[in-house]
């Protein structure tokens, strides 16, 4: 009797500290997710202030992230290797120590040669969150679908406090002070993680049970091959409207932004911050409908509007360019659980890898497209019109699909342990 009462105890203090640690994970990738798109995106912002610093134009500043952005994408398939390889919370520590000093040295250079360098570390250490954080998540979540949209969401608010934290500290302090700032607390959280790596109370954690019927070999080669072009297409449309946006919003929005880097900052910040918040909506949608038919309601919804935003100037753009983001940010949940449908979970951070390698491997074309169109035509609107069109082949493309009938996989109920007598 007292040899099952010891062992009752010892598996409930290993489930209770599963539990705890698989509470402090999802806590840790939302930061995660959080930071990768605010230093991602911040320097969109900051780029409007060198203009007059560094007395360099647009489209020359614009370009020093194209191999930033690029490293973003092809270094996240070493590095979701090395979370599989090696360990998924080693690899998180070395993500936010990494991400937070490569922006505090950034704050700290004298010239674009050594702004290139540090924004090159960046994108390096950026690479890690997606294949690393998402994978781990996916390991250990439940609810697949509200816990993307619960992390998807944090990715959001890093987005949109990008233009509110740029434009609030270069208008307070400076430009330095918009790289500083965020690294300090970004190189703080590794800290903070790696004291909970080594107390034990985070872990590498167990694989949540999978659910529902797993899909033949011949569904998840179909499956995937299609996904490869819808998400190069989500990237694309993503990374070019991110790098365009607050330049278009220069452009067309003075009246209302007023002078200064905090108007426009500030309506990024709206913007994606109300949009971003969709992916909880989302994660609820992707748990409840048919993956498939949430995947291509995004696709086909996003087509008038990135045309809209090609049109419109004053309160209409505001409108419609939070919806794009809405469009982009509410579809990911039910992207990344027909990823996990159509690979196999020994696989699976690899297939993550492969995803972001086309999410932002696309940037690099997405800035010189942006860059390229504003410096001939002095707008953007041939851009989002381009968009338009390559969001309409990957509608086309995801009605091909396997399945869509189905809900997403429900959750095992749990089963309650008998006392023992």
């Amino acid at each position: 009797m007292a040899r099952t009462t010891t062992q009752a105890d010892d598996q409930a203090g290993r489930e209770s500290g599963s539990a705890r640690s698989a509470q402090l994970a999802t806590a840790f990738s939302a930061i995660g997710h959080l930071y990768v798109h605010l230093f991602t995106a911040i320097y969109a912002v900051i780029f409007l202030s060198l203009e007059e610093v560094w007395s360099l134009p647009y489209h020359e500043l614009l370009k020093l992230w194209t191999l930033g952005a690029l490293l973003v994408g092809l270094a996240a398939l070493p590095a979701g290797w090395l979370g599989d390889r090696w360990s998924k919370t080693g690899m998180m520590v070395v993500y936010f120590l990494g991400l937070g000093a490569a922006s505090i040295a950034c704050g700290l250079v004298d010239g674009p040669s050594a702004l290139l360098i540090g924004l090159a570390a960046i994108g390096l250490f950026a690479s890690i969150y997606h294949p690393v954080g998402i994978a781990w998540l996916v390991r250990n979540a439940k609810r697949r679908g509200k816990a993307l949209g619960f992390n998807g969401a944090f990715g959001g608010i890093g987005i949109a406090s990008a233009g509110l934290v740029a434009g609030s500290l270069i208008d307070l302090w400076s430009w330095r002070a918009a790289f500083i700032v965020p690294g300090v607390l970004c190189f703080a959280t590794g800290l903070l993680l790696l004291w909970f790596v080594l107390r034990g109370d985070v872990t590498e954690g167990d694989a949540a049970a999978e659910s529902g019927t797993p899909a033949s070999r011949g569904s998840m080669l179909r499956g995937f091959l299609i996904l490869l072009w819808t998400m190069m297409v989500v990237g694309l449309v993503f990374q070019a409207t991110q790098a365009a946006l607050p330049k278009v919003f220069d452009l067309r929005l003075r009246d209302i932004a007023g002078e200064g880097a905090f108007g426009i900052g500030a309506i990024v910040s709206v913007v994606y911050g109300v949009g971003s918040l969709v992916q909880i909506v989302g994660g609820h949608l992707a748990d409840r409908y048919p993956l498939k038919a949430v995947y291509i309601a995004a696709f086909l919804l996003q087509v008038p509007v990135l045309v809209g935003i090609a049109a419109f100037a004053g309160l209409p753009l505001i409108a419609v360019a939070t919806v794009t983001v809405l469009l982009s940010t509410g579809a990911l949940p039910a992207e990344n659980m027909l990823l996990a449908r159509y690979t196999p979970e020994r696989h699976r951070s690899l297939a993550y890898g492969v995803k972001f390698v086309l999410a932002f491997g696309t940037a690099p074309l997405a800035i010189w497209l942006a860059a390229e169109i504003q410096e001939v035509t002095g707008e953007f609107t041939w851009l989002f019109v381009a968009m338009a069109l390559l969001t309409v082949s990957a509608t086309l493309a995801a009605f091909f699909l396997p399945g869509g009938g189905e809900p997403a996989a429900r959750p095992a109920p749990a089963v309650t342990p008998q006392p023992a007598e």
